[in-house]
């Protein structure tokens, strides 16, 4: 699967006070559907921002401050003074790249690929005042090294640490080398992991492994509605390639899953993967699997729903606004990257989905909510936020650009 250079993922909003700002005289915001997205009717969007580099996670403050992470700049500040929807002010901080980023608790938190760190913040702020903090250090970097993390109620914060390797073969990615069994990387990598949100220097031995058997979970949410932790890991790669399974099947399986996780769950990785055609989890090959077999995954946690294979998710959003029609809200806004590894079929996925949930689960088959103008591959999703007015956020990584989706006529 893709493999970014450094969450969310989409996070939380911030728990800041709303900064105050003089009335705007200029006319109300553009909203078009020529903005370079392609979105259902009764929607459009501004173009925010663009050329800002390659970003990963977007969080909103309070008061609409828009935050990006970069993959090789740190984080980059955006606000509109003007009322017009576009980013008038940037400001850029932090010395390294990363993915996770999210308000908790008055700081803010930031996850290059080998540690979790936060700065103090000061509501109104777009750069901080204070130096940051390390609360996590010497996280395990190589293969799936990005890191997205998310916070699951008090002092509770939740950590991806991607597998390092495709399957954990003897020789990864290599023609019909078995599987390492037991796979030794479960016992600090392909999980989640538990750690205190305000204790300073923490390392990887002072962690909780909170669920096992996910290969990269960039995706990270909580439902605000019950706190439930939802994820969308990125599945394997090469079963077509490797062992032998046809182009179609290669390019479609395995499901990228969206999973509902609570503690001590273990979701396969790398004995099992998710067949979204047959719908059941099946053993892997590098295990003696032949696409059919359940064997030892019968006692592994199934996911909710799996989208097509090698898609990317890069992050979740769960739409709380009122905004949007009812239809979307309680439901799941999921960010896909699009793939690489669908040849000799097309590649696809590039695009933003949306899941309607009751209850947790899904209550109709996912739509298509945006993808690129600019051809089928132009929207490299990366990043999706709900504002506090309701808006929905989606940074591409293609040409760095941001846009804010609002629910009107053109």
């Amino acid at each position: 699967m893709y493999r970014p250079g450094s969450v969310l993922l989409t996070l939380a909003t911030a728990l800041i006070s709303p900064l105050a700002r003089p009335q705007s005289t200029t006319p109300p915001p553009t909203c078009t559907r020529t903005s370079g997205l392609t979105l259902p009717e009764g929607f459009c969007a501004i173009r925010v921002a663009e050329h800002l580099g390659d970003l990963r996670h977007l969080t909103v403050a309070a008061n609409g401050d828009l935050f990006v992470s970069l993959d090789d700049n740190g984080i980059v500040a955006l606000r509109d003074t003007s009322g017009d929807g576009v980013a008038d002010l940037r400001r850029t901080f932090g010395e390294d790249g990363g993915t996770g980023l999210g308000f908790h608790g008055g700081y803010l938190y930031f996850s290059p690929d080998d540690r979790v760190i936060r700065w103090p913040w000061v509501p109104g702020e777009l750069r901080p005042s204070h130096p940051a903090e390390t609360i996590v250090e010497g996280l395990p970097t190589g293969g799936h090294t990005a890191k997205s993390f998310v916070f699951l109620g008090g002092d509770t914060l939740i950590v991806n640490v991607g597998s390092q390797t495709n399957s954990c073969q003897e020789r990864d990615r290599s023609v019909r080398s078995p599987g390492k069994d037991p796979c030794a990387e479960l016992e600090r990598r392909a999980g989640l992991w538990r750690f205190s949100s305000t204790t300073l220097h923490q390392r990887p031995a002072d962690g909780t492994r909170y669920a096992t058997g996910l290969r990269n979970t960039l995706a990270l949410a909580v439902n605000p509605a019950d706190g439930a932790l939802f994820g969308a890991p990125h599945g394997r790669d090469q079963l077509a390639q490797n062992w032998g399974y046809s182009d179609a099947q290669g390019a479609e399986l395995p499901g990228e899953e969206l999973v509902q996780v609570v503690a001590g769950d273990d979701f396969g990785w790398p004995y099992c993967y998710f067949d979204q055609q047959q719908g059941k989890l099946v053993l892997a090959p590098e295990y003696g699997g032949d696409g059919k077999a359940i064997g030892r995954c019968a006692g592994k946690k199934a996911p909710i729903y799996g989208f097509p294979g090698h898609w990317a998710p890069m992050a979740l959003a769960f739409y709380t606004g009122t905004q949007f029609p009812p239809s979307y809200r309680g439901g799941v806004f999921v960010a896909f990257h699009g793939s690489w590894n669908r040849a000799p079929l097309p590649q696809e996925g590039y695009q933003i989905s949306f899941l309607p949930l009751r209850a947790g689960r899904p209550s109709g088959p996912p739509i298509t909510f945006a993808t690129g103008q600019e051809g089928p591959n132009s929207l490299r999703a990366s990043g999706v936020a709900v504002g506090p007015d309701g808006s929905l956020y989606i940074g591409s990584a293609r040409n760095g650009t941001v846009w804010k989706v609002m629910a009107r006529a053109s």
